[in-house]
């Protein structure tokens, strides 16, 4: 093992944990017998664990690779990077902490895709600050739609505490609370999930498309 061990192969088996265990779960003593190295063999490749943390957020993020830019209008290329950055984070449930953990900068596969949105941006007429927040909330909403309830939370909660749940809002009263009662099903028991992750993308795409077209 000593011979093939890889910054890769540490990171992947550190998200694999993450995943199962949480972020705490993830320790260097922990990958090194997991690898079954020493720890020393792994402070080679990582000196600590935000370090490691750094890796994994890189690892994670080379797991879409956003095709370079090329002669496709801006919404496609950026609803790509939009749906990339969403079946990768919703890949790994840790994901959503291993990216608010992390400071862009030192995450080389992180710069290449903030760069592609913001040329994105600037190409769709957006000025510098506009484009900025551009990326900023197109990330903030990729990792909102990966995290959806009807992707994650909801296979933690027992079918008894969804229908209490549904019955709470169902039992509401419907004069002062008309659409809450209408709609509770799907608010608490979620909804389609291609619907949900596609009306998001559309629903953050549209606004931008929308600005843009004021330009």
């Amino acid at each position: 093992m000593m011979g093939k061990l890889t910054a890769q192969a540490i990171a992947e088996r550190a998200l694999e944990i993450g995943d199962t265990e949480g972020l705490d779960a993830v320790t260097i003593r922990r990958l090194a017998t997991d690898l079954g190295v020493t720890p020393m063999a792994l402070y080679w490749h990582y000196k600590n664990k935000e370090q490691l943390i750094v890796g994994m957020a890189d690892h994670l993020i080379a797991g879409f690779a956003p095709k370079p830019a090329d002669d496709r209008p801006w919404r496609e290329q950026l609803r790509d990077l939009a749906e990339g950055l969403i079946r990768t984070l919703r890949a790994h449930p840790c994901a959503k902490n291993v990216i608010e953990q992390i400071d862009p900068i030192a995450v080389p596969n992180f710069l290449a895709v903030w760069d592609q949105a913001l040329g994105l941006a600037r190409s769709a007429g957006f000025d510098v600050e506009e484009s900025c927040l551009i990326t900023k909330y197109l990330l903030q909403s990729a990792i909102a739609i990966a995290d959806a309830p009807s992707h994650s939370r909801m296979a933690k909660v027992t079918a008894e505490q969804v229908r209490a749940k549904r019955l709470g809002l169902q039992s509401l009263p419907a004069e002062k609370y008309p659409f809450l009662v209408e709609m509770a099903t799907p608010l608490v028991e979620g909804m389609n999930p291609a619907l949900y992750d596609t009306f998001g993308v559309d629903l953050v795409l549209a606004g931008i498309e929308q600005l843009a077209a004021g330009r």
